[in-house]
């Protein structure tokens, strides 16, 4: 059976996010250098309706592999159904999501919602766990807001509940994604001689000195990057070039469009033209590529507006070739 830890030294892993981390962009993620890929979101209660929209965030292709699927819900019977759909596809992990501030999750009792409810989030993993054979993890966040920092406490409660490993984001849900994340609580939890099984960071990661401050003065066992992978699957590369000291050469531009132009083909191909195209147009009107383009503008709302494929690789190669050679 996969075990989390063994993805090698300090393993970099892409954060599960809505909207985001489609099948596509997952694939290019682990190409260049993420050990370690998730779904976006499921919804527990969608995915046992049989909500076809939630059913194709389970589609997964071998490349992408180890990957987990992230589930969230409000009840323990909605979330171990979930688990056992989600374990017939075969993931690498299944991932409970305490950790989503956004208030149609939280402001429900689910996701970051949990953290008002340890008990049922405490039941929730056990059955859980008792109830699939794949390892569980668990993704949260520090606690409810800085009057109720819980994670220290919260972090041995889940291990004692089986699971395999524990990411945690180092903001509240109060915080959402404002301020800097604090990643000394994180840094306890990973020194308490009672916790035996990985801890993972997350929350403003976006360079390779982030990454390694993170392992050598904080003593993670992974990092998950989540916002600074928009649009830039090979951030995974730049970081690990300097954390494993290699001196492979940055891409060019001209390899950066072409990465992002596989993505749409990739992302249409597995989720159809329209599903395909709305995916991949997020990632590339966030990439850093074009940035510095003069008047890129009409450009981007361009990108944003495309419906078809072919009509969003010709804005895609126009853009490209604004860009001052490298």
């Amino acid at each position: 059976m996969f075990k989390i830890e063994d993805l090698g030294p300090r393993p970099l892993l892409l954060a599960p996010m809505e909207d985001v981390t489609d099948v596509g962009f997952r694939h290019l993620c682990r190409r260049y250098g993420a050990a370690m890929v998730y779904t976006e979101f499921v919804a527990a209660e969608a995915l046992i309706r049989s909500v076809k929209a939630t059913e194709r965030k389970l589609q997964l292709i071998d490349d992408e592999r180890p990957v987990g699927i992230q589930i969230y819900g409000r009840s323990v019977e909605a979330m171990v159904e979930a688990a056992r759909i989600v374990e017939q596809v075969h993931p690498d992990v299944i991932d409970l999501n305490f950790g989503c501030p956004v208030k149609k999750v939280a402001g429900k009792g689910a996701g970051a919602g949990m953290l008002q409810n340890i008990p049922l989030l405490l039941d929730i993993t056990r059955a859980v766990v008792q109830a699939v054979s794949l390892p569980v993890t668990v993704k949260t966040r520090l606690g409810w807001n800085q009057e109720q920092l819980v994670i220290t406490t919260l972090a041995e409660q889940l291990a004692d509940c089986g699971i395999k490993a524990l990411t945690i984001h180092g903001r509240t849900r109060a915080q959402m994604y404002t301020g800097r994340a604090d990643w000394t609580l994180i840094g306890e939890v990973c020194r308490n001689p009672r916790i035996h099984i990985p801890i993972i960071g997350n929350g403003d990661v976006a360079t390779a000195d982030d990454a390694r401050r993170a392992f050598d003065d904080y003593g993670v066992s992974g990092v998950m990057i989540g916002r600074a992978t928009f649009g830039q699957p090979w951030i995974f590369r730049d970081i690990r070039n300097v954390l494993d000291g290699t001196q492979r050469p940055p891409l060019t531009t001209e390899e950066k469009v072409d990465v992002l132009l596989e993505m749409l083909r990739i992302n249409v191909e597995r989720c159809g033209e329209r599903a395909g195209v709305l995916h991949t147009r997020r990632h590339l009107a966030a990439t850093p590529v074009f940035k510095g383009i003069a008047d890129f503008r009409p450009t981007r709302i361009a990108m944003l507006r495309a419906e078809r494929a072919d009509e969003l690789r010709d804005i895609v190669l126009r853009a490209r070739d604004m860009v001052a050679d490298d």
